[in-house]
């Protein structure tokens, strides 16, 4: 036989395996919505409840004594939901009262009615709960867009927030060392048509073991929580959504308005936002203070809510804005 037909040949057999590598990729891969209820049996148990905001059904749980003056509202970050606070809430609402949610276009809650995903819609909802609850004055925590909501609500409207806790918060323009591959995929136009039914296991697995700073805090159960939310329906067109309308730096200005008492809060092997941003915060904040958790990452309260919980704990205790 010719070299030359060798040649055709093994490049055909080449071109097959990896289509056929690419099929079964895909096949593996596929995940269709996973129905509602389905998931409210899993994800939604008690203290899970579903309040209406603003014509949005929303998934939360409140917890603790109903006389604290000053509840904890705590909301999350990116892709994630009301159970990153787990650890924390436990703990918390010993003694406090403590709220979280999942944010419209994240776990049970699911897509807004006017595909708004903004960081000053999210500052907006969380006043809106606040109200719908009858909080005259809370504890606002927040990680990531979570944080930068928070903050921006404690610039407008100081009278109703106590204190502020921000963990890897936005804010200021991110140049990060590595970014999930899970927002790589949602970022990317090309590959839009991969969100509606594809989403491995494995690839959630992935991104969250570059969120965490040690991969064997890692739980099998976190990474089924992670997964599974995503497949509700509109979550995965809604994170899209609420990517492409993120503003990192948009209003960092503002950030020196602080006024309300600050406990910031950071992992030392954040690769998403890195360390360095959490010195910018304590700078331009006056009334704050710093932590730093050198060997955590990206979702330091979920990868070791005992450690982190300790420093919230003196804050809240503290007498400082009291």
């Amino acid at each position: 036989m010719r070299v030359s037909k060798i040649l055709k040949i093994t490049g055909f057999g080449a071109l097959a395996v990896t289509l056929l590598a690419i099929g079964a990729a895909l096949v593996i891969g596929w995940a269709p919505d996973r129905p509602l209820p389905k998931l409210i049996e899993r994800w939604g148990q008690e203290p899970s409840t579903f309040v209406e905001i603003e014509r949005l059904r929303i998934h939360l749980r409140d917890e603790g004594p109903r006389d604290d003056p000053h509840p904890i509202l705590m909301l999350h970050g990116s892709g994630s939901s009301l159970h990153t606070w787990a650890g924390w809430a436990q703990r918390l609402s010993r003694h406090r009262r403590v709220i979280t949610m999942d944010l419209p276009g994240f776990g049970l809650t699911g897509p807004s009615l006017d595909d708004d995903y903004s960081v000053e819609r999210y500052s907006r909802f969380a006043l809106a709960l606040l109200d719908a609850l009858e909080i005259r004055k809370a504890v606002l925590v927040g990680r990531a867009i979570g944080g930068e909501a928070v903050w921006r609500l404690a610039i407008d409207h100081p009278s109703r927030v106590e204190k502020l806790v921000l963990i890897a918060s936005g804010g200021y323009p991110v140049n990060s060392v590595s970014v999930p591959v899970g927002f790589r995929i949602t970022d990317s136009p090309y590959l839009s048509w991969l969100r509606s039914s594809f989403l491995p296991r494995v690839l959630v697995k992935s991104s969250l073991l570059n969120l965490y700073g040690d991969a064997s805090r890692l739980k099998e159960e976190t990474i089924d929580c992670y997964y599974e939310l995503s497949l509700r329906q509109g979550n995965r067109a809604a994170m899209a959504r609420q990517r492409s309308q993120l503003r990192p730096g948009a209003q960092a200005e503002r950030i020196s308005k602080i006024k309300t008492p600050t406990l910031i809060l950071w992992g030392g092997r954040d690769r998403l936002f890195p360390a360095p941003l959490a010195e910018r915060f304590h700078a331009h904040i006056e009334n704050s203070e710093l932590v730093v958790f050198p060997e955590l990452g990206h979702l330091l309260q979920e990868e070791d809510p005992e450690s982190t919980m300790a420093p919230v704990e003196r804050f809240l205790q503290s007498k400082r804005g009291a």
